[in-house]
């Protein structure tokens, strides 16, 4: 379970954060946003769930909600707002950064500095971007980012394979939730095919 803190009262994290209930008394939470499908909002006493039934879908429309889900979050001035997704990287992070944006006064370049700091495996899909961009549209009347799109892999030699025959490796783009056990998979696939 990963908990990340934004603010001293604003919390993100995946579906199961919500679930303990010894780590919602602890922060101090008064306000569960849920922004899944399918996760149940527990019950806790004094604790109110804000649903945000959105899929994490790039045609998903979470826009209707950034208004009134930062106006609930900056009216919780009783204690902590956790806000949640089903893995924390999507749904929860793109309603905070409009938060940030609508409550804070701070651009869209700011607010995704803001959160990546605090959870840097966030990753929001291409619709939710397009959504957050024009939200800042919106409330400054221009854009500080740009969302480019990802250039194609490359392909180049393997640098340790023999220069007898044509191996190739394609390099994609880095991944935050590459780990080290799938680049450890990833070069016992190479010895198995014969490359050292």
């Amino acid at each position: 379970m990963l908990l990340s803190q934004v603010t001293s009262t604003l919390f993100l994290s995946g579906a199961d954060a919500p679930l303990n209930a010894a780590l919602v008394t602890q922060k101090g939470i008064t306000l569960i946003v849920n922004a899944t499908l399918n996760h149940v909002c527990p019950a806790y006493p004094g604790v109110e769930c804000l649903r945000v039934p959105v899929c994490d879908l790039p045609s998903a429309r979470l826009s209707d909600h950034f208004d009134r889900v930062a106006d609930r979050i900056h009216g919780n001035r009783g204690g902590g707002t956790l806000v949640h997704c089903a893995a924390g990287m999507s749904r929860s992070p793109a309603l905070v950064m409009a938060y940030l944006m609508r409550h804070r006064g701070v651009t869209l370049r700011q607010a995704h500095h803001w959160v990546q700091e605090s959870r840097p495996f966030v990753r929001l899909n291409s619709g939710f971007w397009e959504q957050l961009l024009q939200y800042e549209r919106r409330l400054y009347g221009r854009n500080t980012v740009r969302v480019a799109q990802e250039p194609p892999p490359i392909s180049r030699p393997l640098e340790t394979a023999p220069l007898t025959g044509n191996r190739w490796v394609t390099l994609v783009p880095k991944s935050p939730l590459m780990s080290r056990p799938s680049q450890i998979l990833q070069s016992q696939v190479l010895k198995k095919r014969g490359v050292s």
